[in-house]
């Protein structure tokens, strides 16, 4: 018995060298080696499972790990291997029900605690994971990591004093990496709130990091959240690049595709938003009027299914619904390689719940970005990003990573199935009837002390307007109210509207006179559906693609006056038509009559425009072309 446990032990060490040297496969096989001589050791099981997780076996890491904890069902190391598996292919509930079943008598540390709440986090038990970062913090006051994963569950309890606390305390703790990331959400945090006390201090203090920063840090940072802030492009690339070298570094692309199927053209969406989420309410229309004789698609989803009537259109639209929630990235990458797509088009880039980074593989013959994130993804592996003459002029080609393709009309596609009901009175909204109601329906993130002093101007010079903005949140009502009463502006003149559904969202915007626009991030969707509902959009662009959106969407609806050339052009043009009601009736008067005329509201002009797009990367790519920037071309039969 001895001698078989030294021979597992010598097997064991021999394991450890061969990772030290990165030699996974020999790892691999002296750890299976070991685990067969002596089967009931918890730490030979653990070993073997790290050495599957290298060589990416999840499967086997996960049944290795799971035996290391049915043999050691004590060793809180085990416990939390097993959930770091399952939690590798998002089955997140299941990670969190193995901390669940833990034996109360067993030991739990700090990194015990903290993981158990990561993985409750993760699988949305969120007030279990509050009280789980409690106890790692008991046992570690001053861990930088838990106070921010402790901040992000505050963060989506709506809890946003106690998540800025959260924050705020890394901050102060860590000079790395999580510092980083807890100053980009402080910005954020403290724009949606319109808490703007600090606001300046930390996004100098977040692009001093990002100008400073090295890979390991600038990895973990949110790209997203340079959008809303005045990060320039260039800054916005770097993070971009940075963020995707730490997502796709262990990625190794696939050898090049041999020849190709014959059939159409085949199109891979890869996204979380195929549910009742802004991407899908724009494109499922798009999806609907495909030429399916020409193209056949797939939708690589990871999204919840949410029973929504948007979440059914969708997937009918398709050929092919893959749902790959449990699945790795290079798992998918293998399957849009074994369904030998043509053109993978991402939709999600840097937001919250992307999976981009696993076309880092290559598993299509063309890569593309479209749609979900305004800005450079900053990867090497995206060949395309979609945009249009207005929001991606060929002249910012420096500040991508891609080549731009340009649609002729708008980048965005729009669904004219959506709602568009009567508007109610004015009065049942609790507006005044005899002013001009301007509005911006814009989260408050958007928002900024400059915006204000500029409607501040506007309300100032024309005396006959008030103003409508959304209630995303009572902390950031009562500091907007408190900001515009210090510019001059009585709470008389300011209206609130609550949250809706969509339908009941766009009746109610038909109320309004003007949509007033934020930069430098945009209204895109909301700018959308006002133009929908006939309401005149006034926006200012600037040098990135977050601040153009509203200038191509305007412009796609043949009032690009609406896009001005300075700040003292908008606030001077939105005074004027507040002063000028016939022209305002007309600007109106033209959305209304001309709605399903308008190239952006024009699905079926979209449509082709949009797979004559494609086709041309398609081409390019099957000549042997290497992807280059794509001008926008105007159909003769539009």
């Amino acid at each position: 018995m001895k001698n078989t446990r030294q021979r597992a032990e010598a097997h064991r060490q021999a394991g450890l060298k061969a990772m030290q040297a990165r030699a996974w496969a020999q790892a691999r096989s002296e750890f299976e080696r070991a685990t067969q001589l002596a089967p009931q050791d918890g730490l030979m099981w653990m070993n073997l499972a790290r050495a599957y997780l290298q060589t990416g076996d999840l499967p086997a890491a996960t049944e290795a790990a799971q035996r290391a904890l049915q043999v050691t069902p004590k060793d809180p190391l085990a416990c939390r291997l097993v959930a770091e598996c399952l939690s590798r292919t998002n089955r997140f509930d299941e990670a969190a029900v193995v901390f669940d079943h833990f034996p109360a008598d067993a030991p739990r540390d700090h990194d015990w605690h903290n993981a158990h709440g990561n993985a409750l986090f993760q699988s949305r038990r969120l007030q279990d994971a509050v009280g789980a970062f409690f106890q790692a913090l008991a046992l570690k006051i001053d861990a930088p990591l838990a106070h921010y994963r402790l901040g992000l569950c505050f963060k989506d309890l709506d809890m946003v004093a106690e998540a800025t606390e959260c924050f705020r305390t890394v901050v102060t703790l860590d000079k790395g990496s999580t510092r980083a990331l807890a100053l980009s959400l402080l910005v954020h945090e403290g724009r949606q709130s319109c808490d703007w006390s600090r606001v300046e201090e930390d996004t100098a203090a977040l692009l001093a990091a990002l100008d400073d920063t090295d890979t390991s840090v600038g990895q973990l940072l949110s790209p997203f959240a340079l959008l809303a802030v005045d990060a320039s492009p260039a800054q916005q690339k770097r993070i971009g690049q940075l963020r995707t070298q730490g997502l796709a570094g262990a990625a190794q692309p696939m050898p090049a595709p041999g020849p190709r199927r014959p059939g159409p053209i085949r199109i891979g969406y890869l996204s979380s938003d195929f549910h009742q989420h802004a991407t899908a309410v724009l494109m499922t229309e798009l999806l609907e009027r495909r030429d399916r004789q020409n193209f056949e698609v797939w939708l690589y989803s990871h999204s919840v299914d949410d029973g929504h009537a948007i979440t059914a259109r969708v997937r009918a639209a398709c050929d092919h619904f893959v749902d790959v929630n449990h699945a790795q990235g290079g798992e998918i990458a293998q399957r849009m390689r074994d369904d030998d797509i043509d053109i993978a088009i991402d939709l999600k880039g840097h937001t919250r719940g992307s999976r981009f980074e696993l076309l880092a593989y290559r598993p299509a013959r063309v890569q593309v970005a479209y749609l979900g994130y305004p800005a450079t993804t900053g990867a090497n592996f995206i060949d395309y990003i979609i945009g249009d003459p207005v929001v991606t002029p060929l002249a910012h080609a420096e500040n991508y990573t891609e080549h731009i393709a340009q649609l002729p009309d708008s980048y965005q596609p729009n669904d004219r199935q959506r709602a568009l009901p009567p508007a109610p009175s004015r009065a049942s909204l609790g507006l005044p009837d005899d002013k001009v109601v301007l509005c911006c329906f814009n989260q408050t993130y958007k928002l900024s002390p400059h915006m204000l002093d500029l409607w501040a101007k506007i309300l100032h010079q024309a005396p006959n307007t008030v103003l409508w903005m959304l209630a995303w949140n009572p902390q950031a009502r009562a500091r907007l109210d408190a900001e515009l009463a210090q510019r001059g502006i009585s709470q008389a003149r300011v209206f609130w509207a609550p949250k809706q559904n969509l339908a009941e969202h766009i009746a109610r915007l038909r109320a309004a006179d003007l949509f007033l626009d934020t930069w430098p991030c945009n209204a895109h969707t909301t700018a959308s559906e006002a133009l929908w509902a006939g309401v005149p959009v006034l926006t200012l662009p600037g040098a990135t693609y977050a601040s153009r959106v509203a200038a191509s969407l305007v412009t796609a609806c043949g009032q690009a006056e609406l896009a001005c050339e300075s700040e003292a052009d908008y606030v001077h043009t939105a005074a004027a038509l507040a002063q000028d009601i016939p022209r305002l009736r007309a600007l109106q008067q033209h959305l209304d009559t001309q709605r399903l005329h308008l190239p952006l509201f024009d699905t079926n002009r979209y449509v082709r425009h949009y797979e004559a797009l494609l086709s041309r990367m398609f081409e390019r790519q099957q000549a042997g072309l290497a992807p280059g920037a794509l001008k926008a071309e105007l159909l003769v039969r539009a």
